[in-house]
């Protein structure tokens, strides 16, 4: 039986996400990630609508409840009944209540940093999902999360984009959510890192090469700019002011501006009016934003260094955000689906099934099993394929569909895939792995 009618894989999808789940909320896997991840919420919540209507509206109410006053959603809500040293760095080492004046209540802890802003997407597709008695659940779920999305919304267009240019502004390559990405390369190399406490990675025991993750002089920067941001008590003009790395993100930027037109659909749908065109004007100016970084050589989307005052040029995932960002006339549309099936990505000749590496294999930082570097991640595939269905490109998006249930449906939901042989990297059980097999299943496009 094809995967995608098989509902022996459907079932084992749902079973990853009822054993993840910890009553409220979704661990993003069983061993190394105990914790609830910010963008991880918005795909494991399209999953869960499959599911149960309720249960997936409390995912991201859930999360929600943990914003703080400026409205930022912290990347990490920190689950207080892991064991202390599941994770580094955990709880202790952010303590955010004590440290962050804006902060909210703890326990549970948060992070300090934010991740890219699926979460609109992922309530509007609670709503598209439910059906009969269950539209009264996701309708009265709509109106409660609607103004915290907006507040999130506007955090990032504010506080995040000072100079109203379009494009978010990370203060840590965690906050992309592709962590040791080629992309950050010449950014973090600027970073000098001082004296730095003793501490103890947790990561590389989940994997069976350390090749598979950031490298021990990557993860010395990431806990620095840590410390850095601690020092700054997350002021945001503070750390505006004095911080070794701002990073103008366009995949984060282009998931915000999908973001917010999932936003205005629920402002319809809640009767919301006055947002509108605050909303409107924010999508407008990240799409021009993102037009105006793309790369005319390579036709790919750059990210843009702040402090160097230079775009980020690395050949990545990322730098197809104009599509995830939609609305690219018939001209832009054909260069940048030229660019994805080129023998940059998809068409290169090594690559087992044609589904997006994290980076290209001709890019000089690529690596087949090194986390962002080079491993195809289903939720960038499910990113390209959401994207494509809203372009219109609907035959191409059910080949993608297709090719990516192939590879993830050996009983297995990885983190990442090597890209080459398809072997299953990472850590397993993965929530948002399971959750994204759960859509494309239960689409059938």
């Amino acid at each position: 039986m094809p995967a995608a009618s098989s509902p022996e894989l459907f079932q084992q999808a749902a079973d990853v996400l009822r054993r993840n789940d910890m009553g409220g909320w979704t661990r993003a896997a069983p061993d190394l990630y105990p914790h609830q991840w910010s963008w991880d919420a918005g795909f494991i919540a399209i999953g869960l609508a499959h599911l149960d209507t309720g249960r997936a509206a409390r995912e991201l109410l859930g999360l929600f409840g943990h914003q703080w006053k400026t409205g930022k959603v912290p990347h990490i809500v920190f689950n207080p009944g892991a064991p202390p040293d599941s994770y580094f760095p955990g709880p202790e080492h952010w303590v955010s209540a004590g440290l962050f004046p804006d902060a909210p209540p703890a326990p549970p802890y948060t992070s300090a940093l934010c991740q890219p802003p699926t979460h609109a997407i992922g309530a509007f597709r609670i709503w598209e999902t439910a059906g009969g008695d269950e539209k009264d659940t996701a309708l009265g779920f709509l109106r409660e999360l609607y103004p915290k999305l907006l507040l999130w919304h506007r955090y990032l267009a504010t506080a995040r984009d000072p100079e109203g240019s379009g494009l978010v502004t990370i203060y840590h390559p965690w906050e992309s959510g592709t962590d040791n990405s080629p992309r950050w390369d010449a950014p973090l190399r600027a970073v000098e890192v001082g004296d730095l406490p003793p501490y103890q990675r947790r990561d590389l025991g989940h994997v069976d090469e350390p090749s598979e993750r950031p490298t021990d002089d990557e993860y010395a920067r990431y806990i620095w700019l840590v410390e850095k941001i601690k020092d700054a008590r997350c002021d945001e003009a503070r750390i505006y002011g004095s911080h070794p790395f701002l990073v103008k993100d366009v995949l984060f930027s282009s998931i915000l501006v999908a973001a917010n037109e999932a936003l205005l659909e629920i402002c319809k749908v809640v009767g919301a009016g006055p947002e509108r065109e605050e909303i409107s004007a924010w999508i407008d100016r990240g799409r021009n934003a993102l037009a105006s970084h793309t790369d005319p050589e390579t036709n790919l989307c750059l990210d843009y260094d702040v402090l160097a005052s230079s775009p980020v040029r690395a050949r990545t995932v990322a730098g197809l955000a104009p599509l995830i960002a939609g609305s690219l006339d018939g001209n832009r549309l054909a260069r940048t689906l030229d660019t994805l099936y080129s023998e940059v990505f998809l068409g290169h000749p090594r690559m087992r099934r044609p589904l997006p590496p994290s980076t290209s294999p001709d890019e000089p930082g690529f690596h087949p099993r090194s986390y962002w570097r080079g491993p195809v991640w289903p939720v960038a595939v499910w990113l390209i394929w959401w994207s494509l269905l809203r372009a219109g490109e609907h035959k191409r998006a059910g080949n993608l569909r297709q090719a990516a249930l192939d590879e993830f449906s050996a009983g297995h939901f990885a983190e990442y895939y090597e890209p080459f042989t398809g072997e299953p990297l990472g850590s397993d059980d993965q929530s948002w792995t399971a959750a994204v097999v759960l859509d494309w299943l239960a689409r059938g496009e």
